[in-house]
């Protein structure tokens, strides 16, 4: 393993041993438990905690492979145990990683297949280095696993852009900036991972590959705790609510009689056919109906919002901190909350409150 040099160092060994451990206990922890402990009120999508919880077994099993291959079975062969090892490495840790950032975006089901499709020429290639001796398939290994992540990578933004269309169509205050974090971040990792093995030379590169892994882990396991399940309620094929084929012609007074009058637009993670149902009609045409009103369902339900949050204030609520306000005014998220105030209202929260305070005092 390593040249062996690793066996020889005591620390290295210990923090090598406590990655993977700590790979299987997050896997474990994302697998069998059934309630979220470090986000209580968040419930992640069960299929993003599954394949996170193969991704941390396959981040593990790396370890052990690592270690079998290198220390007992191909003890003495340098080439064959490396593209062993690195064929492994990337048909089960780079795909299920490639897997779990597909399955973070939820406004569809993506095919996983082709990553599968993609992979197929390493084995072509690690039977050639094998076959043929040659230390060249190393190189081509690592080279042909760089372009299929610069293409997914492309084939992601691409799909992200998507995402955030459904989210601006159906949700009123989520903006699931988290997904184009999880890819900046990931992206970053994968990129120290090729500048250290390129700069760093023995020892030192094993130690920050494990520090790698234990920063991924981590990371994986925080994002899966802290991702909000997005589910859109049918409203379709239900006698008991509406019939889908019922278009109100009164849909504007019905949206201020049983939207803004009750506030019902206050409610958390409203979705656009959860507000459809309220009012008596089905999404497609609520949908049609602000499209016609030249405004989305987001700027409705979010200007609503910011009113209610201004209301607030200016009744003397402004002893409550503004996060307090911001969610009584409907958002779970403070920065969304901000996002929204500037964009409505033309100028940051910051600008609006110092103008508010300054103001002479109202009768």
């Amino acid at each position: 393993m390593y040249e062996f040099e690793g066996l020889n160092n005591v620390l290295y060994t210990m923090l090598y041993g406590a990655a993977a451990m700590a790979a299987v206990i997050a896997g474990l922890y994302l697998l069998l438990r059934r309630h979220n402990a470090i986000s209580p009120n968040i419930t992640p999508p069960k299929s993003l905690r599954q394949w996170a919880a193969a991704f941390l077994f396959a981040s593990a099993a790396s370890h052990v492979w690592w270690t079998a291959v290198g220390t007992v079975c191909l003890a003495d062969d340098r080439l064959v145990r490396n593209i062993i090892n690195l064929l492994l490495d990337r048909l089960t840790f780079m795909p299920l990683m490639m897997v779990v950032l597909l399955r973070m975006l939820q406004d569809r089901k993506r095919m996983i297949w082709p990553i599968a499709v993609a992979l197929l020429p390493l084995v072509g290639i690690a039977v050639w280095g094998i076959t043929g001796r040659d230390e060249r398939a190393e190189i081509a290994i690592e080279y042909y696993m760089r372009f299929v992540g610069v293409c997914f990578i492309i084939y992601y933004v691409c799909a992200l852009g998507q995402y955030n269309r459904w989210l601006h169509d159906n949700f009123a205050d989520l903006q699931h900036k988290e997904v184009w974090q999880s890819l900046v971040f990931i992206a970053c990792i994968l990129f120290a991972y090729g500048a250290y093995t390129v700069f760093f030379v023995g020892m030192t590169s094993e130690f920050l590959a494990q520090i790698n892994t234990f920063i991924i882990t981590g990371f994986i396991l925080w994002r899966v705790e802290t991702l909000q399940t997005l589910e859109i309620p049918s409203t379709e094929n239900e006698s008991v609510k509406v019939a889908a084929a019922y278009i109100p012609d009164n849909i504007g007074s019905l949206l201020k009689e049983r939207c803004e009058d009750t506030k019902f637009y206050l409610q958390h993670d409203i979705a656009l056919a959860q507000l459809a149902l309220v009012i008596g009609t089905n999404r497609t045409y609520l949908s049609s109906y602000f499209a016609q009103q030249g405004i989305t369902y987001n700027a409705y339900i979010n200007r609503l919002r910011i009113e209610h949050f201004v209301s607030l204030y200016r009744q003397g609520e402004g002893r409550a901190t503004l996060q307090q306000l911001a969610q009584q005014s409907g958002y779970r998220s403070y920065s969304t909350f901000s996002n929204n105030f500037k964009s409505i209202m033309g100028i940051s929260l910051a600008e609006w409150v110092k103008g508010e305070d300054t103001a002479p005092m109202r009768q």
